[in-house]
């Protein structure tokens, strides 16, 4: 039986999927922008 694929990290997931990681690039800033126009709570990813 192989092992699952997805062994979660939470600082690999915030640099990925973070904020500053999605503010830094164009298409990332339409993410954010979308995001904030849908009204959701949570923008991005954030390490808790």
């Amino acid at each position: 039986m192989p092992k699952r694929t997805y062994q979660p990290k939470k600082l690999k997931r915030v640099r990925k999927h973070g904020f500053r990681s999605r503010a830094s690039t164009r298409t990332g800033m339409n993410i954010i922008k979308k995001r904030r126009l849908q009204g959701r709570k949570r923008l991005a990813v954030t390490a808790k």
